[in-house]
């Protein structure tokens, strides 16, 4: 028992050790918490790999983590952070799709940015915050690359664009209408169409439930938590 306890002594000092040297700080002593936080930066990855100079988030990562989090019974609830310029349309969609469909309290928090196809994940969990610095840009469709001139890719660039609108409908307060004519805003964004709303403006567009930073996040989340489990 001595040994082994040495051996543990051992490892936590060279864990401290190795803190120190990586991040310049001791690091700080946990309680066990059944809130699980993940975080949603840079770009979203989806099938095209993005060049190594990029800060991305998988989707693929995220996916069997949230699988992994819906069947661990310690975890009660997960904060969700954004700070994010968007990335693949359909990436974008299936988290915000997959995150809409947990079965245990998530909150948002938009920090510094949510932009693009972000947008539909910052409004797909209970409840939504936004710092009253952070941005969200609002804009239609886009594509790189080489497109077919015909009536079926403006077709095709509609229905994707219509699955967007009714899913932040759905999970927001915001109107499709209104949602819409933010999207397509001309003269507010240089060269391009579309809206970009701060920290306030979002949730008086009721795109985002609250203005609020991570203090305001984890009380309401502790708050669904609880809800939650009083209904059980």
């Amino acid at each position: 028992m001595a040994d082994e306890s040495i051996e543990s002594m051992a490892a936590e000092i060279d864990q401290t050790t190795k803190q120190i040297k990586e991040m310049g700080q001791v690091p700080p002593q946990f309680e066990k918490s059944n809130i699980h936080c993940v975080t949603i930066i840079g770009q979203i990855e989806g099938h095209v790999t993005m060049s190594p100079q990029n800060k991305t988030t998988k989707y693929e990562h995220l996916i069997p983590q949230f699988v992994a989090f819906s069947e661990d019974n310690a975890i009660k609830g997960i904060l969700l952070v954004l700070n994010t310029i968007g990335g693949d349309v359909e990436a974008g969609l299936a988290l915000a799709e997959l995150i809409a469909s947990f079965d245990k309290p998530v909150v948002t928090l938009v920090l510094g940015g949510a932009h693009s196809i972000s947008v539909p994940i910052a409004v797909s969990g209970d409840y939504s915050f936004i710092t009253p610095s952070a941005t969200m840009t609002l804009h239609p469709v886009r594509m790189n690359g080489t497109i077919l001139g015909v009536v079926q890719s403006f077709e095709y660039f509609d229905q994707m664009q219509e699955r967007i609108v009714e899913f932040v409908a759905s999970n927001s307060e915001i109107s499709a209408d209104r949602f819409r004519e933010l999207m397509l805003a001309v003269g507010k964004i240089a060269k391009d169409m579309g809206t970009i709303l701060q920290g306030q403006q979002a949730v008086s567009e009721k795109l985002i439930n609250e203005v609020g930073g991570l203090h305001q996040a984890m009380t309401k989340l502790k708050q669904l938590i609880k809800e939650r489990e009083e209904q059980n």
